[in-house]
């Protein structure tokens, strides 16, 4: 087989390595790629833009590919898909109007309203003054989302009246483009994070094992909201029981409310959530792909080769493959970012010591780096994805920690602390 992999980031990554373990899989094209990708057995780096959907269908046409991969949100929610699948070409990421799912959270919320699926209670504003008075009137915490896309930056927790009506100014001011044309206001929900993606063909819908990402970018979940700074799975905030509620009482509604909307769903469901303090699940956001970073410790504890899960959905076969299978071991993802990230940062810094680290026995996925004259350098805010296993959690996030010591690019940062709610609950 043959496959693509749209996306330059450190989930492109670990889709490309992950196929790569499969036999089955003889050439991985990677659209732009990145120099992780480049490293990585049966891939070669393709430049050429996510958006640019005639040279990509080219590309696949010339290679004879058999599978296209979509990582990004953006292409999705551009229609790639439909594209796409219009030219022949097998697709695993959503269409265009399933990718509403993600490109707009007010079109989400009210399908999710429609299914009865737990959720935030909100309001959906398109005029700055409505969505201030609102905001004013429930009170804080509450929490500002601009309705788009915004790379996973435009949500605000907001425990301050200040920075509530800020958050709202920001959005109707532009600082997301479009994507804050509308703003949707929900209550502030409390307990754990849980990410659960889910595989689906349209028909059959079926969970991967939950990871819990670390979003804020200081340590004991502080300060601005990131893309994610790091992320374990198998969390254990999720039990099997709970993941059982997550399926019929989230997974499968959303999969139901989807083709009410005659919407044929091949890919990736991700679902956001908050577990409250009674345990149970509620939908913080869906997303529309592969989530980054939870993707770096969830397909290396896959047991199975990624192309034949994948294929069984694009081909609306999931129902007759069994039960999904997963190494008995952990895996704890630290992100290496940019200094000043999430806001401004600089690039073409040097890295140096990935080839120690991965000789230590971790795995380092680059998200934002690039080959120039032959030095691996920093090209984004999120750098590196220094995943380590390990049979227990302690062993894994001592081994992502071991393996980030031995990375250095200047102005390095890294949170300390990932993985410290399992630590906390296994000390007690």
């Amino acid at each position: 087989m043959k496959a693509i992999v749209i996306g330059n980031g450190g989930r492109e990554h670990a889709i490309a390595f992950s196929l790569a373990q499969s036999d089955n899989i003889h050439n991985i094209y990677c659209v732009p790629g990145n120099s992780g990708t480049a490293q990585v057995p049966k891939c070669q780096n393709v430049e050429i833009g996510i958006q640019d959907f005639g040279a990509i269908e080219a590309l696949a046409l010339d290679h004879t590919v058999d599978l296209i991969i979509v990582g990004p949100e953006a292409p999705l929610a551009a229609g790639i898909t439909d594209y796409l699948q219009s030219k022949g070409l097998k697709v695993f990421g959503p269409t265009q109007a399933g990718a509403q799912l993600e490109a707009s959270k007010a079109w989400a919320k009210e399908l999710m309203q429609a299914a009865n699926i737990p959720t935030a209670q909100s309001q959906t504003f398109q005029q700055a003054k409505e969505a201030k008075a609102y905001v004013c009137a429930k009170g804080i915490p509450i929490v500002v989302k601009a309705d788009g896309l915004a790379a996973g930056k435009g949500v605000v927790v907001a425990q301050t009246l200040e920075e509530a009506l800020a958050a709202v100014d920001a959005c109707f001011e532009g600082r997301f483009g479009d994507a804050g044309q509308k703003v949707v206001i929900e209550e502030f929900l409390t307990g754990q994070e849980a990410s659960v993606l889910a595989v689906t063909d349209g028909q059959t819908i079926r969970p991967l094992i939950p990871a819990q990402d670390h979003k804020p970018i200081g340590e004991g979940d502080s300060g601005a909201n990131t893309g994610g700074m790091g992320a374990y799975a198998p969390t254990p905030v999720v039990s099997d029981a709970l993941l059982q509620q997550i399926q019929t009482q989230i997974l499968e509604p959303i999969l139901a409310a989807l083709r009410q909307h005659d919407i044929d769903y091949r890919g990736i469901v991700y679902a956001g959530l908050i577990i409250t303090a009674a345990g149970d699940p509620k939908v913080i956001e869906f997303n529309c792909r592969f989530g980054d970073p939870e993707t770096q410790v969830v397909l290396p504890l896959l047991d199975m080769p990624l192309d034949a899960l994948v294929m069984a959905c694009v081909e609306q076969r999931l129902s007759g493959l069994p039960p999904i299978p997963w190494k008995s071991a952990a895996a704890a993802c630290v992100v290496m970012a940019s200094g000043g990230y999430p806001d401004a940062y600089q690039k073409g810094h040097p890295i140096t010591g990935i080839a120690e680290a991965e000789k230590s026995g971790a795995i380092v996925f680059h998200a934002g780096t690039q080959l120039k004259e032959n030095q691996v350098v920093t090209d984004g805010g999120r750098v590196l994805g220094v995943t380590g296993l390990g049979e227990t959690f302690e062993e894994a996030i001592a081994n992502a920690y071991q393996a980030v010591k031995y990375i250095q690019f200047q102005d390095a940062y890294y949170r300390r602390d990932i993985g410290y709610r399992v630590i906390e609950k296994h000390k007690t």
